[in-house]
């Protein structure tokens, strides 16, 4: 806390003014509804309520101009002395020497527009609500420097409610985030698919390859594992015979942090009975057609200087395609040396034991060909080795009825033709089980319980998962996953970063 903030906090209290208002004070407009209605009714505005931060003062004696900044934006005010003769000291003393840039205000009075053309709110009452004790870094620029800009990602993403009063942009962001689940979740609800929740702390994880965080309840004496995913719990309800179910799930894996990666994240999984990835393909061209229209009023989007362009149908390739497209060889003729030397000549690393062959191609699909992708991509049939839960293609039993949509050279969406075959779940679990029992700590365990769900019946199923943070990525321009999340993970403050092995 400043210092002179607090020594102003108690001269206000010395005056019989309370720093912090227990009154409640409701608008009855915004900054944003002034300016953008007053020209056209003036008469709406004889008399309005604002709240928000006082964001800048410009004091000229007897009249001042000032600033308010609320939900919707700033709006200028104007403060003349004449106005406060009844009490002087509101004006003399409180507006002039003892409000501070960031306090939050209340104001009553009209609008009118001044000389200059600027619509204005003529202040005739105003009331502290809340005193701001820290400075804020509101931007001020001379024609060389920018001072006290925040610009700083960690403390941006640290102070995230600093971020939010200083940057209107950053507000805007994530009422799109918000109206980009809304257009989903409208999207299908219109379809009749019913929204469940399934839970987060599970006595088995599963649903993807990760490595969870691990807790204890103490009440049954029981490790209990956050989520990866929420897929096998929805598959348990299209057994117990729901036609459509969707969640928009928290999920949670312990792994890297990074532009792309935070361990606590958001998707939407999405399970309809009955349909397969082929009708999934087009249900997923259609929603992400009408959201990017929804928030940007056109299917065509800039992301980090590149168009790109959401109008179906999105390109189709298969898994050994793109591979063969890219990599100028056919991955599926080279021997497992062959293939090492190929990861190594990309100077990539290989993947962590203990692994498969397929986990070779995997590491040269997901470093070199996925990057190439930037419009929307479906890729199409990917290996059995790394699709444990999807169903072996109906023409190529060595690959599955999966595809990834990959948007900007990163994956946002995965979807199968559910694997329903009790025995084949059975046996490719088990192989999982022997990759953990060899050490592979993101290898899927064995889940007994949703094997034997399996085993009562479940209809042929088509299965989505697409990543809300990702996408919001995409349609916000933002650089990295930590501008869309309110409160990314981060390092304690002042505990220096681990020191890599020499």
């Amino acid at each position: 806390m400043e210092p002179l903030r607090q020594e102003k906090l108690q001269r206000l209290l010395a005056l019989g003014i309370p720093p912090y208002s227990g009154e409640p004070f409701p608008p009855n407009t915004t900054a944003a509804e002034i300016l953008r209605f007053y020209p056209q009714n003036k008469l709406d505005f004889k008399q309005v309520r604002l709240a928000g931060r006082l964001w800048r003062k410009r004091l000229m004696g007897k009249a001042s101009f000032a600033v308010l900044r609320d939900e919707s934006g700033d709006i200028q005010l104007y403060f003349q002395r004449d106005d406060f003769a009844h009490k002087p000291e509101l004006y003399d003393e409180v507006f002039k020497k003892l409000l501070d840039l960031g306090d939050i205000i209340g104001v009553e009075g009209f609008v009118f527009t001044t000389k200059t053309g600027e619509i204005t709110v003529h202040v005739q009452n105003f009331r502290l609500l809340a005193k701001c004790l820290h400075p804020l870094p509101i931007e001020k620029a001379t024609e060389d420097k920018v001072y006290a800009a925040f610009t700083d990602p960690e403390l941006r993403y640290r102070m995230r409610y600093v971020d939010l009063i200083v940057h209107l942009g950053v507000r805007e962001l994530f009422r799109k985030r918000t109206l980009i689940v809304q257009t989903i979740r409208d999207f299908f609800n219109s379809r009749n698919f019913l929204e469940v929740e399934t839970p987060i702390l599970q006595p088995v994880y599963g649903g993807a390859f990760a490595r969870p965080f691990t807790t204890h309840l103490e009440a049954l004496d029981m490790t209990l594992y956050l989520r990866i995913a929420n897929e096998l719990y929805l598959k348990r309800l299209i057994v117990g015979g729901f036609p459509g179910v969707y969640e928009f799930s928290k999920d949670f894996r312990n792994e890297g942090i990074d532009r792309f990666h935070n361990p606590e994240f958001t998707q939407v999984e999405l399970y309809v009975a009955y349909q397969d990835y082929y009708w999934m393909k087009i249900l997923v061209e259609e929603l992400l057609h009408e959201v990017v229209q929804k928030v940007h009023g056109s299917p065509k989007i800039t992301y980090q200087g590149k168009e790109i362009d959401w109008t179906p149908p999105f390109r189709t390739v298969t898994y050994y395609e793109a591979l063969k497209d890219v990599l100028g060889v056919e991955v599926r003729a080279l021997s497992n040396d062959e293939l090492k030397n190929l990861i190594a000549q990309r100077g990539l690393p290989l993947p962590e034991p203990p692994y498969e062959r397929a986990d070779l191609i995997d590491t040269l699909f997901g470093k070199v060909v996925e990057p190439s992708f930037i419009q929307p991509t479906f890729v199409m049939d990917y290996p059995v080795e790394i699709s444990p839960l999807a169903r072996r293609h109906r023409h190529d039993p060595t690959v599955t009825e999966r595809f990834e949509l990959i948007v900007a050279g990163k994956e946002i969406a995965n979807a199968y033709s559910e694997l329903n075959d009790p025995i084949d779940q059975r046996e490719r679990l088990l192989r999982q089980a022997a990759l953990r029992e060899a050490g592979g700590m993101e290898a899927m365990p064995m889940d007994e319980d949703f094997l034997r769900a399996l085993e009562y019946g479940m209809p042929p199923t088509a299965g989505l998962g697409l990543g809300i943070d990702r996408l919001t990525m995409l349609l916000t321009d933002a650089p990295s996953i930590q501008e869309v999340i309110f409160f990314p993970l981060l390092r304690p403050e002042n505990k220096p970063a681990p020191q890599e092995d020499a």
